[in-house]
């Protein structure tokens, strides 16, 4: 397959690039600045600009554009840029594929399972309501912005992200180095639902949208094991051979954090992937202290201590 990846610098990106170029995929890079290999194309959504002229062959399309949620807290400004380094991106893309001579088969559009909120212990599928607050509301016009590509035929796999683990970047690698020294543990009273998927996994789960009809629309790209936060800090701490039972306390996140604090550290999801379970999507047999121990070995820090 030709693939066109927006947001290949990212987390997830670099990882599926290399993925990708590894299956054999040939691989286009949309980049915010001028093309300067024959693998970029330059594209500039707060412009409204893409060069679609190197996209007219692509198969498919994978978006991944958008600021870190969870950098710094939500001010006015904060909430205004991750609205528009979403939505600008989706809408543009849509729009193009609407209304130029480009159709990929296939869209996998990123979200996240912040759509659904913060729901207790309900658990959440693909039909469940979206919830509310400031991420909720984000995520569901984050989807509805593909709407235009849907309306011309295109199978649109919007990609319900839960926390993705890799000690090479995101929550994981900011939770290591206080769980190294013994002072990491859950986070308020430890009850809350955390939906998470290893990195690798999640490469599968791309990989199976890209070419299963049968996946279209919202997709729980989750661990069909969600743990609750006691449950995912003990996990973590006998993977590394650490205690892990220093609980912060919820004030403490709404503090320092405030309502991007609330929304994420904080929320209780507990999402089933019940459209990949359908799809007869294979997920690793592994519980999260064996894949966070094959991880700590993959990224060369050595066996963590029995």
């Amino acid at each position: 397959m030709k693939i066109a990846i927006a947001g290949s610098s990212g987390l997830v990106g670099r990882s599926l690039v290399a993925h990708l170029r590894t299956g054999g995929a040939e691989v286009l890079r949309l980049v915010r600045r001028t093309a300067a290999a024959a693998d970029e194309v330059e594209w500039d959504p707060a412009r409204g600009l893409i060069g679609v002229e190197k996209l007219a062959t692509v198969d498919a399309l994978v978006n991944l554009a958008g600021e870190n949620i969870a950098e710094g807290r939500w001010t006015k400004a904060r909430k205004i840029a991750l609205r528009t380094s979403r939505l600008d991106s989706t809408r543009l893309l849509a729009e193009t594929i609407a209304h130029r001579p480009w159709r990929p088969r296939v869209w996998l559009n990123a979200s996240a399972v912040g759509y659904y909120g913060t729901r207790a212990d309900e658990i959440l599928e693909e039909t469940s309501s979206p919830g509310a607050g400031f991420l909720a509301e984000l995520c569901r016009d984050w989807e509805a912005a593909t709407a235009p590509a849907q309306a011309v035929g295109v199978r649109v796999v919007q990609l319900r992200l839960g926390v993705v683990l890799t000690p090479g970047g995101g929550a994981l690698r900011e939770m290591l180095p206080w769980f190294r020294r013994g002072v990491g543990g859950p986070v308020g009273d430890g009850r809350n639902w955390m939906s998470w998927i290893a990195l690798e996994e999640l490469l599968r789960v791309i990989d199976s949208a890209l070419v299963n009809p049968a996946l279209c629309g919202p997709v729980n790209a989750v661990s069909p094991q969600p743990l609750r936060q006691v449950e995912f800090a003990a996990a973590l701490g006998r993977a590394l051979g650490r205690p892990a039972t220093m609980r912060t306390p919820a004030m403490v996140i709404r503090l320092g954090f405030g309502e991007m604090g609330e929304a994420t550290v904080l929320a209780s999801q507990r999402v089933r992937p019940a459209a990949l379970e359908r799809s007869g999507f294979a997920f690793g047999p592994s519980g999260l202290e064996e894949v966070l121990r094959a991880q700590f070995v993959e990224s060369g820090e050595g066996a963590p201590p029995a």
